[in-house]
């Protein structure tokens, strides 16, 4: 299910989701630059070094890597996860909280992410004002994460992708604009659907594709958590940042 358009009419150009649609873009090119390809998405290793492992988030000294385990390869940790010694050199674990809301892990992750920002959060833009909305999407992609780190705490299963804020997105474009129209593709015909249904829809099938690991992330449960955290994220918050602009 692919949002085509709403039935909004913007008040002015969406510079902020421009901007967020073009660095999703160029992080991913920059990151299949250094191994990997652009349907099969950046190599493992980078993943694991850029996107936001819980585990290294819950175990401060620890650094998570892939590593030789029997005749396979596996994610090690150091700190008590199979690995002893240093890793290679990796960024501070803080900064991947926010590097991994750019990371994607495959080309159709990343093209149906920017859809779904394209549209919904055009929108919702200019609804909040761009600096708000700037906001709201990067505390969205951080309340995402920390769902997921809650509720894996040992995952050494990266965080990947904008599917967190973008749920944020989803979740206060539901508060403010339940009764737009929105036109979906659903298999293969065009149909027209309030966005509350496209909300119930999406989570719905959330909920089926994390119960099936149909995730291509490194970790189905993780990202499915994620999305949960950034969709309840938006419900919740979303109200503070339209006040906050009817105020100005």
């Amino acid at each position: 299910m692919i949002p085509l358009r709403d039935s909004i009419r913007l008040q002015r150009l969406p510079l902020v989701t421009i901007a967020l649609i073009a660095a999703n873009v160029i992080v991913y090119l920059i990151a299949i630059g250094s191994g990997g390809s652009i349907l099969g998405g950046p190599s493992a290793q980078t993943l694991i070094h850029f996107g936001a492992v819980p585990y290294e988030f819950t175990h401060p000294s620890s650094h998570c890597d892939l590593a030789a385990a029997g005749f396979s390869r596996a994610i090690l940790c150091t700190g008590g996860r199979g690995v002893i010694g240093s890793a290679f050199a990796q960024p501070p674990t803080w900064t991947t909280a926010f590097t991994s809301m750019f990371l994607h892990a495959k080309l159709v992750e990343l093209a149906g992410n920017m859809v779904v920002l394209g549209v919904l959060g055009s929108t919702l833009e200019d609804r909040i004002g761009r600096l708000r909305f700037l906001g709201f999407y990067i505390l969205g992609g951080l309340a995402a994460l920390a769902l997921a780190i809650v509720a894996s705490p040992s995952s050494t299963a990266p965080a990947l992708g904008a599917s967190g804020a973008i749920a944020a997105v989803l979740g206060g474009y539901v508060v403010l604009l339940g009764r737009a129209r929105v036109l979906v593709l659903a298999v293969v015909r065009a149909v027209e659907l309030p966005a509350w249904a496209v909300a119930v829809l999406w989570l719905i099938f959330d909920a089926v594709a994390g119960a099936l690991g149909v995730w291509t992330h490194l970790g189905s449960g993780v990202a499915y958590y994620a999305h949960l955290g950034g969709f309840a994220f938006g419900l919740l918050a979303v109200r503070s940042f339209a006040h906050a602009r009817e105020r100005d």
